[in-house]
């Protein structure tokens, strides 16, 4: 009798190690365009918060579209999520804010997400779409530094301020080895090299945020320009969406771009200079440290932040996006209502929360978080 408690504890043993293989490989190798580092963190994460996740009976397939700032966001949840809850199937493109937006206020979409709050015209365009009086709001869910990743061999602790990299991304200045980059440089051995600066072809809720920086820290540059998620300043090179940036990067010496810090893995960060006691780099916990000075500007349901992209506080990452998952306040789609407030109640639990530094994003202080929970349990 021993001998055969034996077999079984082992045979048990086995088979748990082998499911929890195979649970492994599957949310590794899906295929989203993301980082396979992201795939195993959300594998990770998936297995151990599965369990508190509360699915609620809902079933059938969310479409979704938007920021691809929070692309990695996304893939870690659905993992995670889709582990709990199987009768769901999560589909989310990630094919730029301004392409999720326009499919929402089209009905395509049980949700998009943007990183730029809904505009007026916008908000009117949604009410068609959410009945019985609804309209869309903003839910703050991913926060996160948008990085400057730079390509520039020998040179690995760049500085840079913002009316530098204003006149950069402005093609006012042309080369690495510029005086005003020197200036903040000076131990470094810049080279000749030109500057190649990418910025996004497709309308970009990352976009509007790096130059909503630009505008607050150095106006005298960049101030002509109104800005917006689509690029406005002339000249540079552009490429589709926030991977998109980081592959051009990546492969262009004497490249710089701008894009979330989840796509910046395997490269150099530019450390801003933003007139605090030493230069800040991009980091999760910077990022929040400027995130937790946003105030809710948004009315109703709405929780449309604005941030103080020109703080000067020490370690507070000046640059930063906060992503917002956009639904209807009422009037959501009987059909997915259910699975999208699923989702959205777990996204925003402290374990859904806790898998975004795990993925080099910021989770959205308590403050603000906890409000976003008790919107979701409203929505109708």
């Amino acid at each position: 009798m021993k001998l055969q408690r034996m077999n079984r504890r082992a045979l048990t043993l086995g088979a748990l190690a082998v499911s929890g293989a195979l649970a492994l490989t599957a949310c590794g190798s899906d295929d989203t365009g993301s980082k396979s580092s992201s795939g195993g963190s959300s594998a990770s994460a998936g297995a151990s918060n599965a369990g508190s996740i509360k699915c609620d009976n809902a079933k059938g397939q969310l479409l979704a579209d938007g920021s691809s700032a929070q692309k990695n966001a996304i893939d870690a949840w659905t993992a995670a999520f889709s582990q709990a809850c199987q009768g769901v199937q999560i589909n989310y493109k990630g094919s730029g804010s301004g392409a999720g937006v326009t499919a929402f206020t089209q009905g395509q979409l049980a949700f998009a997400g943007s990183d730029s709050a809904l505009k007026p015209a916008e908000i009117e365009a949604s009410k068609k779409i959410c009945t019985g009086g609804g309209q869309g709001i903003d839910l703050p869910m991913v926060g996160g530094p948008i990085a400057l990743g730079y390509n520039l061999p020998g040179v690995d602790n760049l500085v840079l301020d913002a009316t530098t990299l204003a006149k950069i991304f402005n093609s006012d200045i042309k080369t690495w080895d510029d005086p005003a980059i020197k200036k903040l440089n000076p131990n470094a051995k810049l080279p000749s090299t030109k500057i190649s600066a990418f910025h996004r072809s497709d309308e970009s809720g990352t976009t509007d945020n790096f130059t909503k920086y630009l505008k607050a820290a150095a106006p005298a540059v960049w101030g002509k320009y109104s800005g917006g998620k689509a690029w406005q300043a002339p000249g540079g090179q552009s490429a589709p969406q926030s991977a998109g940036v980081a592959q051009q990067v990546k492969q262009t010496a004497g490249a710089i771009g701008y894009f979330e810090l989840s796509y910046a893995k395997d490269m150099n960060t530019v450390a801003i200079d933003t007139g605090a006691s030493s230069p800040v780099k991009p980091s999760t916990d910077a990022a929040s440290k400027a995130i937790a000075d946003a105030k809710v500007v948004g009315t109703g349901q709405d929780l449309a932040l604005k941030l103080n992209y020109n703080t000067k506080a020490d370690g507070a990452y000046p640059m930063v996006l906060v992503t917002y998952e956009i639904v209807c306040d009422k009037g959501n789609k009987a059909d997915t209502l259910p699975a999208t407030k699923a989702f959205l109640r777990y996204i925003a639990s402290t374990d859904g929360q806790s898998i975004l530094t795990q993925n080099s994003y910021a989770p959205i202080p308590d403050a603000i978080i906890s409000k976003v929970r008790t919107t979701i349990e409203g929505l109708s």
